[in-house]
């Protein structure tokens, strides 16, 4: 759970919300469930490139990143080469990290890998969604036992930059977990809509 604090409108707010472009996003997409892989991929690159960072500093240039990325379109992303590398690292609109641009390559790789064993990059990461997944505990936590599982299981098919803490950070802006504040102003219309989300299945086998 995260700490709240009263914003200038008069709601009550995850405390790390306080100011925009962080305003919007928690009220309109952090913990909202999310089913559709090109999203969720994004939201694991993105996760990655934060690493050592802090999400606002990511949040600003996340158009920059779109652009550059191709709209994070992973079959696009995928065919990336040397030269897209050498583009991506000319480019002053985002995190020009070496390492987790070709991260960002290779997880697009093993993502079309993934969806061609379970059907979507959604089917697979909601296996991972915990009984308790909308927290009433009062003291924040950065990992869980399903960010460790689900960590351990893309280590295992070869993404990089998906360790327990980042995978963590992504459960919790796609929903996977509601991570809000009891009292948060988002809090009740992210359970509504956890309910209402339809969670997708693994193809039955034959």
């Amino acid at each position: 759970m995260n700490a709240l604090s009263l914003a200038d409108d008069g709601a009550l707010r995850c405390s790390w919300a306080a100011r925009e472009p962080e305003t919007a996003y928690h009220d309109t997409e952090w913990g909202f469930p999310v089913a559709d892989d090109t999203r969720l991929f994004e939201k694991i690159c993105l996760e990655g490139f934060q690493s050592g960072l802090s999400w606002r500093t990511i949040l600003l240039k996340r158009d920059n990143f779109r652009t550059a990325f191709a709209g994070f379109d992973i079959p696009t992303v995928a065919g990336f080469g040397e030269r897209d590398v050498e583009r991506l690292l000319g480019d002053a609109g985002i995190v020009r990290h070496r390492g987790k641009i070709n991260a960002a390559i290779n997880n697009a790789a093993r993502a079309l890998e993934l969806i061609d064993e379970a059907g979507s990059l959604a089917t697979f990461v909601w296996q991972f969604e915990p009984e308790n997944a909308d927290r009433t505990a009062a003291e924040p936590v950065s990992t869980s036992p399903e960010s460790v599982a689900l960590s351990k299981a893309l280590k295992k098919r070869g993404w990089k930059f998906v360790g327990p803490t980042t995978m963590y950070a992504f459960m919790q802006s796609m929903g996977v977990v509601n991570d809000h504040s009891a009292g948060c102003l988002t809090y009740e219309p992210v359970v509504l809509a956890r309910e209402q989300f339809t969670r997708p299945e693994l193809p039955r086998q034959r």
